[in-house]
């Protein structure tokens, strides 16, 4: 079994906006750095410009409802990732350039190998997780480190 994880937020201003233009022109970098990871499977991308990440692919009407879409082999490859990379640096300063949401954003799901998730099937686990709490279709970091989610194998 893969981890798959789905980040939601909305932008401060539209992309080509100079009040997200640090964090618009880092997509790149910092995705990149992403798939040298080891652990690292598959994400779900745009266009492939540069600069654009995976913002071209929106949450509805609203240009600026992003998401990012991953897979990984573990969830120690993922933690590595976002934790102990530059990764982290840009994640604590979200602020800067999302708005704070008042819900859930996050949620994770295992997935059987060579399994590409779609955003709607991502983001009817993140539904399930807000509407249901945790548990084997959709949970968050403390849910599988406190064991009450169980890592597969």
């Amino acid at each position: 079994m893969h981890l798959a994880e789905l980040n939601i937020g909305r932008l401060l201003a539209p992309t080509d906006d100079p009040r997200v233009a640090e964090f618009m022109n880092n997509l790149d970098r910092i995705n990149g750095l992403g798939k040298r990871m080891p652990g690292f499977v598959w994400m779900s991308e745009g266009s492939g410009e540069p600069g654009t990440g995976n913002t071209e692919n929106s949450i509805g009407d609203d240009p600026q409802f992003v998401a990012n879409l991953t897979v990984w082999e573990d969830l120690k490859s993922l933690e590595a990732f976002v934790f102990k990379t530059l990764h982290a640096k840009f994640m604590d300063r979200k602020s800067e350039w999302f708005e704070a949401l008042n819900q859930q954003h996050f949620v994770m799901w295992w997935i059987e190998e060579g399994h590409q998730p779609t955003l709607e099937e991502a983001l009817a686990r993140l539904d399930d997780l807000r509407e249901n709490g945790p548990s084997d279709r959709a949970f968050g970091w403390d849910d599988l480190r406190s064991g009450r989610i169980a890592t597969p194998g």
